[in-house]
């Protein structure tokens, strides 16, 4: 094997001098000519609990067999998968953020123990891919992700609906616009089978960015998980990696500054989700490169958001398949010189050979993607947001439908079952800024999202009436006037600890300024009388692991710092 891997990273030199590894492999049904073989590891995230998932042991099969027919041993492990859409709302969505760490941790720990020579990782939901790409940042030996793919459009009544219809016809519910026979169509109409939510949310966010940083091949986040191209694509995973390990193409090699701007100009103009910018610099972390709230900063400044996809959009992540792919978004792209050609990817070739055969897009056919001087909005939705109620930072999701501004008076909510509970009597009404808070990383614990609040408000009509603004994070299926990730969190005594019913708060987009129109010397006063709302479920387990060793959401929520 190349120098160029580490002393933990070739199972011949371990097994050879290891005759116990040897007799267990031959014990596993290998022979001896395959001792021979570089031995691949296969994680799948598959379980049989969540659409998104639910398929992937299926994949990993047919990723094995492309493995073994160029002539190398596949070795399929699992490694877990928690189900956001399922979460959103209650006490399992604390487990869903810590689920990303201990991917990344399990892979790493498997992979580096079985001295693996390569990896190739098949993922579905949310918290998969970044969970796993961190991993192989950190193992840094050849390696693929490969995505399981969307799901298709759920229909009732001739409308075509996602995971988001669902949850926003729970807002309708409450707000009594809906029949219950529309209720119950749309719940058991939105997802009609396996892959991931529909939409430009998370998990399609991920997919997109990360085929465009290199680690993915081309085409990969774009079939549905029911395309008959997703098995082929996956038996061709076999001889992509044969090339990595003979040209010892590294994750490190692929991952670079260059190449997380490029998925991150991915996420901008696609409308991609905020859990993107926690994920980014969780894996820039992971590669040991230094990615700020800044860096993220400059590249939606300078991107245009141009895709009319969910949640703030009407199309799906299924009706880009028809258009050429993320390549055809990318080949745009980087004729507009937002793509940095000279990367490194996981064919063997730079970003710009790969794009020499993608289609160009035709803005006369659809209207899907907009040309950039015709954009949504001529800058990222994105926005990365400082003032005195995030000194360290805020992530803000601003399409610029529901306007670039917002001034209102605080409605305070201490935990996100709060503000539910304050929605069902009525409370939250016009004119309000919702302040859900001690829903952070320590504080939550775990980082809720707000997925079901901002679904709830979208659902009852107030999506430009009200702003919502949190310590914990939003689905990517969030739309509406939000910010997110406010850091320090409520827990550490940041400022959005100290917000009082009443307060006049002020969110600009423009300025990026994020503001709670109290003095210093009033705030001050309060902080002395504060004292933090204990998390719950800390006393032990993940969840206390979670608590003592996160880092702040503006550097990534990781856990090895």
């Amino acid at each position: 094997m190349s120098e160029k891997l580490n002393k933990f990273s070739s199972t011949l030199t371990q097994e050879v001098s290891n005759p116990a590894a040897q007799a267990m492999l031959y014990a596993i049904g290998l022979k001896e000519d395959d001792m021979k073989k570089p031995q691949i590891g296969i994680a799948s995230t598959g379980y049989e609990g969540n659409p998104c998932n639910i398929h992937l042991n299926g994949l990993s099969a047919h990723v094995k067999k492309g493995v073994q027919a160029n002539d190398m041993v596949g070795l399929v492990f699992n490694t877990i998968g928690v189900s956001d859409g399922m979460t959103n709302g209650n006490d399992g969505m604390s487990f869903s953020l810590p689920s990303r760490d201990i991917i990344a941790d399990s892979i790493e720990n498997v992979v580096s123990a079985q001295w693996y020579d390569g990896l190739i990782a098949v993922v579905g939901c949310d918290k998969n891919m970044p969970g796993a790409v961190m991993a192989m940042a950190r193992l840094n030996r050849p390696a693929i992700m490969t995505y399981g793919g969307t799901v298709r459009s759920g229909n009732w009544k001739g409308k075509k609906l996602d995971i988001v219809s669902a949850f926003e016809a729970y807002g309708q519910k409450v707000a009594g616009t809906i029949a219950e026979e529309d209720y119950k169509g749309i719940i058991q109409n939105s997802i009609p089978g396996q892959g991931a939510c529909g939409g430009m949310y998370t998990a399609n966010t991920m997919a997109s960015s990360i085929e465009a940083m290199g680690l993915a091949m081309p085409y990969n986040a774009t079939y549905p998980a029911t395309h008959e191209g997703k098995v082929q694509e996956c038996i061709d995973l076999g001889a992509a990696m044969k090339n990595l390990l003979a040209k010892q193409i590294l994750p490190k090699d692929i991952i670079s500054k260059k190449s997380l701007e490029n998925a991150l100009t991915i996420v901008m103009a696609l409308g991609g989700s905020t859990n993107a910018v926690l994920h980014y610099l969780a894996i820039a972390y992971s590669a040991g490169i230094e990615l700020t709230y800044d860096d993220i900063q400059r590249i939606s400044d300078r991107t245009p958001f141009i895709a009319d996809l969910k949640p703030s959009g009407k199309y799906f992540m299924e009706d880009i398949m028809d258009l050429g792919g993320v390549p055809a978004i990318m080949k745009y792209l980087h004729k507009k010189g937002l793509i940095h050609g000279d990367c490194l990817t996981v064919t063997g070739k730079t970003v710009a050979e790969n794009l020499e055969a993608a289609p160009d897009l035709d803005f006369d056919a659809q209207d899907i993607i907009r040309p950039i001087e015709k954009p949504i909005k001529s800058t990222g939705h994105l926005q990365m947001m400082f003032g005195n109620l995030a000194e360290n930072g805020g992530v803000a999701k601003i399409t610029g439908k529901e306007g670039t501004k917002f001034e209102g008076v605080a409605k305070v909510c201490n935990k996100e079952e709060d503000m539910l509970e304050a929605f069902a009597k009525g409370e939250i009404k016009a004119g309000q800024v919702i302040v859900i808070r001690y829903e952070g990383p320590r504080g939550g614990p775990g980082m809720p999202e707000m997925l079901k609040p901002t679904s709830a408000v979208m659902g009852a009509g107030l999506g430009d009436k009200v702003a919502l603004i949190t310590d914990g994070r939003f689905s990517g299926g969030t739309h509406g006037f939000v910010v997110g990730h406010i850091s320090p969190e409520a827990y550490e005594g940041g400022t959005i600890a100290l917000v009082e019913d009443g307060d006049k708060i002020t969110i600009d987009a423009e300025t990026r300024e994020l503001k709670v129109h109290v003095s210093d010397e009033i705030l001050a006063e309060r902080k002395k009388n504060w004292k933090p709302l204990t998390p719950p479920f800390v006393e032990h387990g993940v969840l206390r692991k979670y608590f003592k060793t996160v880092s702040p959401a503006h550097e990534g929520c990781v856990t090895d710092k």
